[in-house]
């Protein structure tokens, strides 16, 4: 990360006070669906502030310590003098007063906080934390938000572990995941407690919320239709006062009134909105390329289930609404993480922006596109030469 000198303490508290002034307030308007998917918590601060307390540990944490965790900042909704200030290094990062101030501005991605007397007096988070970053243009970890693109940098795991209330076993659970992952079975919420439903803990990587028009099923597992995962992650992950409930996985959430289910279909829509970003210029070769949609289409027998244009199929069974689904031994994968799910198979993952969100498969398993050929090589016993898998590597990187 790219250290920003620090500013005097007479420069920063000019800042502080030009940031309070430089905002106009604006009324409120009813939420669309990007605003509930940057800016809607589903008053799950009932979860990260009323249980787990993490308001308190936040409230001393740097913007050296969030950005190294993975948090991003939003350059937008940056006033004009800290944008400047930031770029003559005249910000302290190592000052947490810095830290509530862009809560204050709404400027750190996915998290709600409320100041008040100069304290951090709640935290929440939205869909945005995990599924949105930034472009890097102002600084690493600060620039224009990116939606959809998967928060590989984010360690959710060591955020919840600050929590003052969790013991020291279930704290080491979460600092195990890493940077970019998350189990979103190990546990849930239910509006009063954190309740662990699945052990040991096996943290998949977060997905990518773009290219999802024509999918219908966006989970690894094809549990349900995109805003079942939604409603799910939004109750009994996120900590949002809704209602939840599924007794094919056991787990029944009720509150009321429940704020989640209304904003689904709003959500949805945005969701299906977010386009697959192209790869960059000069990123793989496109004769290569071109040779190896020929092995995808043929001896590497991709095709057959990544099929386009979603190069998906977990549509293409007698119902469209029933999703086509893989056994594990099928296709080589995990059977412990799939027998936690409520289909216990898996779903053929849409192949959207790989060169974008590496690592690959559920839990990270494969650390690059060519590890993830190889392994269908070995369990598909294609024979593949190196030349082929070098070429399909050079089209997967392509789509």
């Amino acid at each position: 990360m790219r250290r920003i000198v620090m500013a005097s303490s007479m420069v920063l508290a000019g800042l502080i006070v030009s940031l309070s002034m430089s905002r106009p307030v604006t009324a409120a308007k009813p939420l669309d669906g990007r605003d509930i998917f940057r800016f809607d918590t589903f008053r799950d601060e009932q979860l990260w502030t009323d249980t787990l307390r993490l308001h308190e540990a936040i409230a001393t944490v740097s913007p050296a310590t969030a950005l190294a965790v993975g948090l991003k900042v939003d350059a937008d909704a940056l006033p004009r003098p800290i944008v400047r200030a930031l770029q003559a290094g005249q910000i302290d990062v190592n000052d947490p007063a810095v830290t509530l101030r862009l809560l204050q501005l709404d400027a750190v991605v996915g998290v709600k906080g409320r100041v008040a007397d100069g304290h951090l007096k709640s935290i929440g988070v939205t869909c945005a934390l995990c599924h949105s970053t930034v472009d890097n243009s102002l600084a690493p970890g600060i620039g224009k938000r990116l939606d959809g693109w998967p928060n590989r940098d984010l360690n959710v795991g060591a955020i919840v572990a600050l929590s003052p209330v969790l013991d020291d076993s279930l704290k080491a659970v979460f600092r195990s995941w890493g940077p970019g992952k998350y189990d979103a079975r190990h546990h849930i919420f239910d509006g009063d407690s954190v309740t662990v439903i699945n052990t040991p803990s096996l943290p998949t990587v977060i997905p990518p919320a773009f290219g999802l028009q024509g999918v219908g099923f966006e989970t690894f597992n094809g549990d349900g239709p995109i805003s079942y995962w939604n409603n799910y992650v939004a109750v009994t992950q996120m900590g949002g006062h809704g209602s939840f409930s599924d007794p094919r996985i056991g787990v029944q959430v009720t509150q009321k009134p429940d704020v989640v289910t209304p904003e689904l279909p709003a959500l949805l829509a945005y969701q299906l909105s977010l386009r697959t970003p192209p790869p960059p210029p000069n990123s793989f070769n496109p004769a290569a390329a071109a040779r190896g949609e020929t092995v995808f289409n043929g001896a590497g027998r991709c095709s057959s289930c990544h099929i386009p244009p979603t190069y998906t199929d977990v549509r293409s069974g007698p119902d469209p609404r029933v999703p086509f689904l893989h056994a594990p031994a099928e296709i080589g994968a995990d059977p412990q993480y799939a027998a936690r799910s409520a289909t216990g198979m898996y779903r053929t993952t849409p192949l959207r922006a790989l060169w974008q969100h590496p690592p690959y498969f559920h839990d990270g398993s494969a650390a690059d596109l060519l590890a993830v050929v190889n392994h269908y090589d070995a369990v598909f016993s294609l024979g593949l030469t190196a030349t082929q898998k070098a070429d399909l590597v050079e089209f997967l990187k392509s789509l």
